[in-house]
């Protein structure tokens, strides 16, 4: 059982977080594909954390914990990459446009001093290199800063990475620029599944898109090894997904929790904060202050 938190996130900020001891029932994307359920875990203290079950099966997902309050519900498209063809043949599903977007991201790059190169990690020893490196940068992106969703650096999360990498299941990569690692990306393995759990970037080379140059790089390669059937994007939208997802399943998250007045009161509270900061965020877009806005709350 893990401890978890109900946030009240305004953009990409965290302004309050409440704990709650939760255990997590997480659907793998071959769970959504197929269509069968992992097995259901028992209620930690405060009722269970459900990830990215797929949304049509939400009704038989809830029932197996009759009398939870249900609250934090993200609907999303879990966007995701079939691996089952080539790379030239993941290519080929871009537009002309993106295509050619993409190659004149990448030599832009090419032209910092030095250039540009990227590093892959599998082994033990290679994962302790890549971690040497991109914790530190971890530490300045933004998602670290002010949603503390930057790469773990406890104890446990080596650990976890190390006996993967031992056991063939990690992957990760580095993009060096002008001498100095500016991104990362770290993929654990399940199955033949490449789970998309870390990228991250230096914030001071956000304009020379070095998240988007390290994504396709390492697809590349990734792509390469023949070994993978999907890449998955994991829980939640965003441009980034979208753009090297070639497909996409309507999932959901949410938590269940035992129907305490306390529980009862973040819930609500939650709501409450959540229709303001729709209201405010319609309001923006009308207003023509959104791109603004969402600029300071990045700062």
């Amino acid at each position: 059982m893990a401890s978890a938190a109900i946030d009240f996130t305004l953009g990409s900020r965290r302004l309050l977080s409440v704990p709650r001891a939760l255990e997590t029932w997480a659907f793998t994307l071959e769970n959504v594909l197929a269509g069968t359920m992992p097995p259901a875990p028992p209620l930690g203290p405060d009722g269970l954390r459900v990830l990215s079950a797929p949304t049509a099966q939400l009704g038989a997902v809830t029932a197996r914990y009759p009398g939870l309050l249900a609250g934090g519900r993200q609907d999303y498209r879990r966007h995701y990459i079939d691996m089952g063809g080539s790379f030239a043949d993941y290519l080929a599903g871009f537009s002309g446009k993106t295509r050619s977007t993409l190659r004149r991201k990448a030599k832009r790059l090419a032209e910092v001093p030095g250039g540009y190169s990227v590093t892959a990690h599998r082994t033990p020893a290679e994962i302790e290199a890549f971690l040497a490196a991109a914790l530190p940068l971890s530490a300045r992106t933004y998602q670290a800063r002010l949603l503390d969703a930057g790469l773990p650096d406890t104890p446990a999360a080596r650990r976890a990475m190390l006996e993967g990498a031992e056991a063939g299941r990690m992957r990760a990569f580095l993009l060096h620029a002008d001498g100095q690692p500016v991104a990362y990306l770290s993929l654990p393995v399940v199955g033949e599944t490449l789970v998309y759990a870390h990228l991250g970037y230096d914030p001071d080379w956000a304009r020379l898109s070095v998240g988007t140059v390290l994504q396709m790089e390492a697809l590349e390669q990734l792509f390469a090894e023949t070994r993978f059937r999907w890449f998955d994007f994991t829980e939640g939208e965003g441009a980034h997904k979208a753009m090297f997802g070639t497909h996409w399943a309507e999932c959901t998250s949410l938590i269940l929790l035992e129907p305490t007045l306390a529980n009862r009161t973040v819930l609500g509270a939650r709501r409450a904060f959540d229709a303001g900061v729709s209201g405010a965020k319609s309001l923006a877009a009308r207003s023509g202050a959104l791109g603004r806005i969402r600029a300071l709350l990045r700062a």
